[in-house]
């Protein structure tokens, strides 16, 4: 955007070290979240703020000249979901300013005052971000050493902690690298780093902060249901539902597999994964202090905590099982290097495919436990749906597995697709979602 050489109004920043913003004395300055706005607002940082929330734009005077001495500007707004407050007053159409007009955006996200003179060293309105130093000729130190200046912003923009995580499993696995001895360590460092990536994803996706402790808590409590509450869950649906998976003939009919693996695993795996959910909401009603950090509240808690037992679930199954019987199945008859490679093999698509397997089951049937916190009149129907459908798409992806691959893969997107369209209402039912991270206020 052209500036005047000679600005003669600006936009001063509440807080922030008063940072100004020059306006343009012959066109629109336009102020929101897009990037191709004059003045971009954080999405992050001012989630209240839309798209194109406000524009401020020169008054022509009565010889319908601009740049005069006695210049004035006007502001409207541009249709923003939460509103532009003028001196507390929303504004409605468009309004000339006067100098020292206090401009609110949304409910209080962020304000300016409007000032009129004739010259000061500012930053540019064309220039972009309300974020970095004002004066662009001058050399800082934060600008050689921009360590020193981002402060919260590593861990909240930077990605910090998943790149902390990372280096820590590098060099777990480095560690344990050229040992078969150690390759149990090496699996078990692989899979919680590729789980943990594949609940990042959906945890993003989500977008509403949780403590992570909590997740790490819920997915070691699904692991020690599968060591020690297993039996009373695999009594009920293998042996007195018909869901013996391990009793089916080796060429059994596809019908055959969906049906008992919808009892022995579906049903089965899906309420055993939904316990630490229900717990967690059982311990929000009792304490009402901890409702919003650890209780269900919304679907998008029911999410979150789906998944984080789906990882418990899944790396338990796979390097307590899946993993050790492969490796020893094919060392006894091609050797020890043979047998770790094919654990590998098969450790990293299983741990991987959680994210369109276990986490989208969990995660769904979490929606409507979360959706049920929501609306407690209405939970006896909405409990069993969600249960049902997350069972059966459990059921269809393990049967699948007998026609072909290309049935696995349907089944897998479908799954995903399943539970991204949860995430996605979970957003729009959230309770909370001005504040959540993930949402998009427009």
């Amino acid at each position: 955007m052209t500036n005047s050489d000679n600005p003669r109004a600006f936009l001063r920043q509440v807080g922030a070290a008063g940072r100004l913003f020059s306006l343009s004395t012959t066109v629109e300055t336009k102020i929101g979240r897009e990037p191709d706005c004059h003045i971009v607002l954080d999405s992050n940082q001012y989630p209240g703020v839309s798209r194109y929330h406000m524009a401020i734009r020169p008054l022509p005077d009565i010889s319908g000249q601009s740049q005069t001495q006695d210049q004035q500007w006007e502001i409207g707004d541009l249709g923003s979901s939460n509103g532009t407050f003028i001196n507390g007053q929303r504004l409605q159409g468009w309004q000339p300013l006067k100098a020292g007009d206090r401009i609110v955006l949304g409910s209080g996200a962020i304000e300016f005052t409007f000032e009129a003179r004739s010259a000061v060293t500012v930053q540019s309105a064309g220039t972009g971000n309300i974020t970095g130093d004002q004066d662009v000729s001058r050399l800082s130190m934060t600008q050689l050493l921009p360590i020193l200046s981002t402060g919260n912003d590593l861990t909240k923009k930077a990605f910090l902690i998943p790149g902390v995580v990372t280096v820590l499993c590098v060099v777990g696995m480095f560690a344990t690298l050229g040992d078969p001895r150690k390759f149990g360590l090496f699996a078990l460092v692989l899979g919680f780093y590729l789980a943990a990536a594949a609940f990042y994803v959906v945890y993003h996706l989500c977008g509403k902060a949780k403590p992570w402790w909590l997740f790490i808590t819920v997915a070691f409590s699904t692991g020690l249901l599968i060591l020690f509450a297993f039996t009373p869950f695999e009594f009920v649906f293998r042996r007195i539902l018909p869901g013996n998976v391990g009793a089916l003939r080796e060429n059994a009919g596809f019908f055959s597999q969906l049906l008992a693996h919808f009892f022995g695993a579906g049903m089965l795996e899906e309420l055993l994964k939904a316990v630490p959910i229900f717990a967690c909401y059982a311990i929000g009603q009792s304490l009402p202090k901890l409702r919003d950090k650890i209780g269900v509240r919304e679907p998008l808690d029911g999410i979150l905590l789906g998944a984080a037992s789906a990882v418990g679930f899944t790396l338990l199954e796979t390097l307590g099982e899946y993993v050790p019987d492969a490796v020893q199945r094919v060392t006894a008859g091609a050797g020890l290097a043979a047998g770790q490679f094919v654990g590998l093999q098969l450790l990293i698509p299983r741990v991987i495919g959680a994210v369109a397997g276990h986490m989208a089951y969990s995660g769904y049937f979490g929606y409507f436990i979360g959706l049920a916190a929501l609306k407690p009149s209405k939970k006896w129907v909405i409990l069993p749906i969600g249960y049902l459908t997350a069972s059966a798409l459990h059921a269809l992806w393990n049967a699948s597995a007998s026609v072909s691959l290309m049935l696995s893969a349907v089944v897998g997107i479908v799954s995903y697709a399943f539970l991204a369209a949860a995430i996605l209402k979970a957003r729009e039912l959230s309770p909370t979602r001005h504040h959540n991270f993930a949402t998009k206020i427009r």
